[in-house]
């Protein structure tokens, strides 16, 4: 079945995980990528495991499905004219190598755009394309370290706590596709490409621009509240009897709810838990008069007695349990790809109901050179 992105070529000049995320984004989509991989070991993510599959690593196996993949050394001159060819009637170039070699080697975004004025030029940056650290390296860890992200991640007697997810290695591919189909649209408009830029850095901003926001404008540091909400209560993960459970109530209305549901209806009279602002102000008060209660029933239990009044509540699942879990199951996520008894999860989003399909397995390195260059 034809993609929306059907027609739109894209060359990948990336790796790890920002660039290839945002290509194979676009590869499930229908546009025709193809990766320029280095010669020697191609992408650093083929051995970026355990687990191994074929030889790759399982995550580069998630993250370049459907593309091809072609070996350039870019450092030759001959090589970089390739490269060029492939420019000149590609739609979207996407590059995450490291900062300032694209200009050293003549591949930039000037380079390429006299070649293909229509070209969408896609950056990802480590920490941006302008400032002291415009050349420094960059990786997720690091990111999540410098836009403060470990600082408000945890309990308040936590040391500093990464967010196990590559949060900004996934959002910067994400932004990079986004900014990319709007410059496309630009482009319909205007007949001209662009250069578009995004950074790890800016993912990192956009992820606490809450805490950032409410310093600005108090000067007052933000707190850490483990599984908690910074201005919610209750909107965090309790102890059961058995497993715990994660309740958000989020609003006064559910706040009643939730109360005559466990049984204690007198709580939405108490002065300290009243409304929205006084509940946030006490949370402990909240914790203390809801946790001795949850304690004498089973997750299963609660979820039954707390869903069924209308009230938010999710059990707090494994890996393992999310992976068995029926609406994993009949949100139809995971996609096997082709030729292979490989599962990787799919796009999160469906076009007319239906979730785009990986449209190939992922490359051998150089799979495709003979392909896209006969000669």
């Amino acid at each position: 079945m034809a993609g929306p992105l059907d027609g739109i070529k894209v060359v990948e000049i990336g790796q790890a995980l920002a660039g290839p995320l945002a290509g194979v984004i676009l590869a499930d989509m229908g546009a025709d990528v193809i990766k320029v991989e280095k010669p020697d070991g191609g992408d650093d993510a083929r051995l970026w495991g355990p687990p191994f599959v074929d030889g790759d690593s399982v995550m580069f196996h998630a993250t370049n499905r459907g593309k091809k993949s072609v070996t350039l050394d870019i450092k030759d001159a001959a090589d970089v004219e390739k490269l060029k060819s492939l420019v000149r009637d590609a739609d979207i170039v996407i590059q995450n190598l490291r900062p300032g070699i694209v200009d050293e080697l003549g591949i930039g975004s000037d380079a390429m755009m006299a070649v293909n004025p229509r070209v969408i030029y896609c950056s990802i940056w480590a920490f941006g394309n302008t400032g002291p650290l415009k050349k420094a390296p960059g990786f997720d860890p690091l990111l999540q370290s410098y836009g403060a992200v470990v600082t408000l991640t945890g309990r308040p007697d936590d040391p500093p706590t990464f967010c196990a997810p590559a949060i900004n290695d996934t959002a910067t591919g994400m932004w990079c596709v986004i900014g990319a189909l709007a410059a496309l649209k630009q482009r319909d408009r205007t007949g001209v490409g662009c250069v578009m830029d995004s950074s790890l850095f800016e993912s990192a901003v956009a992820w606490v621009q809450g805490p950032l926001n409410a310093y600005n404008f108090t000067g007052n540091m933000p707190q850490r509240h483990g599984a908690a909400s910074a201005t919610l209560a209750p909107y965090q993960i309790f102890e059961t009897a058995d497993r715990p459970i994660c309740i958000a109530a989020g609003n006064d209305r559910l706040f009643v709810k939730l109360a005559r549901a466990m049984g204690h209806p007198e709580w939405c009279l108490d002065p300290l838990l009243s409304d929205g602002r006084k509940r946030a102000a006490n949370r402990m008060a909240v914790v203390n008069v809801m946790q001795p209660v949850l304690l004498t029933r089973t997750r299963q239990e609660w979820m039954g007695i707390i869903g069924e009044a209308g009230v938010p509540c999710s059990p707090v699942n494994s890996i393992a349990e999310l992976a068995e879990s029926e609406q994993l199951q009949a949100m139809d996520m995971l996609r096997v790809l082709p030729g292979s008894d490989l599962k990787v999860v799919g796009l999160p989003i469906s076009f007319d109901g239906q979730r785009p399909h990986p449209r190939g397995a992922s490359p051998k390195l150089g799979e495709h050179n003979q392909a896209v260059f006969p000669d």
